[in-house]
């Protein structure tokens, strides 16, 4: 972020306690995102968005208050911070709520995490459309008869922030995301319409997935649902797919955090070093990762970044919990959450493992589901195939896989070879035993 920018972040600061804050904190963005979609050969949609703002938290003897602006005017963000200390005033006490010690701004690296690609600045409307085209042209000389509709699309966006608090933290950061999507819809039978859905993120634009990958993996995920119907409720080993394996540790995940755990909404509460899951179910988080989605040099709180070992074989190692929660639970501040995760990836394919397993379930996506964070009982629905002996025998859909996370995570027996590349979950693919799988 330019000088300028910084300069009004400072100004803004300072003009905030000459009128009466205790402390403040000030965070000065811009953004900037492109969207291009096509359908039928045609663009329907072209979007460029540039967006800028401030967020400004006051505390002022024990009260707080953060509130934000996009008019970044000295006269208006004058203006503005006076009717925010003001307000504040008029706000209940909250003795938990001040920044940190600044002893724990300490130890951030001086390393460079690769966010911003240097090519994006030359990155042409022209390259764009030609990429989106390239999927969708690929998608439809992906030679499969029964695709009816295909869309495409690339989603790029350039973001930048500068933040500093009035007792001595300042961090700024900046980074490029490119996302190339592909998705594929095909007649079934009756008036079913499956589709698939391809897509891959990163931060440098040359490592984004090819068109035809995209393609193939588009309209292999909608063919695999072609005649899709309910089996019979019984237990089966389940496998879920690296680019859905993220979706059943949401729930899991979000018994984690601080808020949770110092309410009392989180059945990992007390579990701290205790065994939550199979020995195979360990959880690094790497915020220093180059080129992660979610690298960072600092979190929320302004705490320097480090990689942790949140479950280790089984054993839950630590939370996420920021200065504030650490405050009310009268612990030791983590970090408020989490930033590029993994599960370690095993030795074999899904397709060897399928072999070993007999009749099971592949689960490619699923659909709605709900998680209690207090009690981690869950259900999920699903969508994939059944399997027998490494061949697949139909598509299944309609059907769902219930149970309670600690006992779910349990049944961990092996991890495939193949993490996923392009989010932040790098998880791979998922092996589980003895799952209840409902269905007619």
């Amino acid at each position: 972020m330019n000088k300028e920018m910084k300069d009004l972040a400072k100004w803004v600061i300072k003009t905030a306690q000459e009128n009466g804050a205790t402390d403040s904190a000030a965070s000065l963005y811009k953004n900037r995102e492109v969207n291009i979609r096509y359908h039928e050969q045609k663009p329907i949609v072209v979007k460029e968005a540039s967006t800028q703002g401030l967020a400004l938290e006051i505390y002022n003897n024990g009260k707080y208050s953060v509130q934000r602006t996009p008019d970044l005017r000295k006269t208006a963000l004058e203006e503005f911070i006076l009717k925010q200390l003001n307000n504040t005033g008029y706000l209940e006490e909250d003795p938990f709520r001040n920044l940190p010690d600044p002893e724990l701004y300490a130890g951030r690296q001086e390393k460079d995490l690769k966010k911003t690609d240097p090519a994006y600045a030359g990155f042409t409307v022209e390259q764009r459309h030609r990429k989106v085209q390239e999927v969708e042209n690929a998608c439809l000389e992906s030679g499969h008869d029964s695709i009816i509709a295909v869309e495409a699309q690339m989603q790029d966006t350039f973001s930048e922030s500068f933040a500093i608090t009035s007792n001595g933290f300042e961090g700024e950061d900046q980074g490029t995301t490119c996302a190339l999507s592909a998705e594929v819809t095909i007649s079934d039978e009756g008036e079913r319409k499956p589709n698939g859905v391809s897509y891959g993120v990163t931060r440098m634009l040359d490592e984004l997935p090819d068109a035809g990958e995209l393609a193939y993996q588009a309209a292999e995920r909608a063919l695999i649902q072609c005649g899709a119907k309910k089996i019979p409720t019984e237990k089966l080993p389940v496998i879920i797919q690296n680019y859905s394996s993220a979706r059943v540790f949401y729930g899991f995940m979000s018994s984690m955090f601080g808020d949770n755990l110092q309410q009392k909404r989180s059945f990992l509460l007390d579990k701290k070093g205790q065994k939550i899951g199979s020995k195979l179910f360990t959880l690094e988080d790497d915020p220093l990762l180059v080129k992660g989605l979610a690298s960072r040099l600092y979190d929320g709180d302004g705490f320097p970044s480090r990689n942790r070992t949140m479950i280790e074989a089984g054993v839950l190692n630590d939370y996420y919990i920021d200065w504030y929660y650490s405050r009310k639970m009268e612990c030791e501040p983590t970090t408020g959450g989490p930033s590029n995760l993994f599960i370690p990836p095993g030795m074999r394919s899904v397709e060897q493992i399928m072999k070993d397993l007999g009749r099971g379930i592949l689960v490619t996506s699923f659909i709605g589901g709900n998680s209690n964070s207090t009690t981690g009982d869950f259900s999920i629905g699903i969508m994939g195939s059944l399997f027998n002996g490494g061949e697949t025998v139909q598509a299944v859909s309609e059907m769902n896989i219930a149970g309670n996370h600690l006992n779910f995570w349990d049944k961990l027996i092996e991890t495939a070879n193949d993490p996923w590349d392009y989010g932040t979950f790098k998880f791979p693919s998922l092996v589980f035993e003895d799952i209840m799988v409902a269905g007619s």
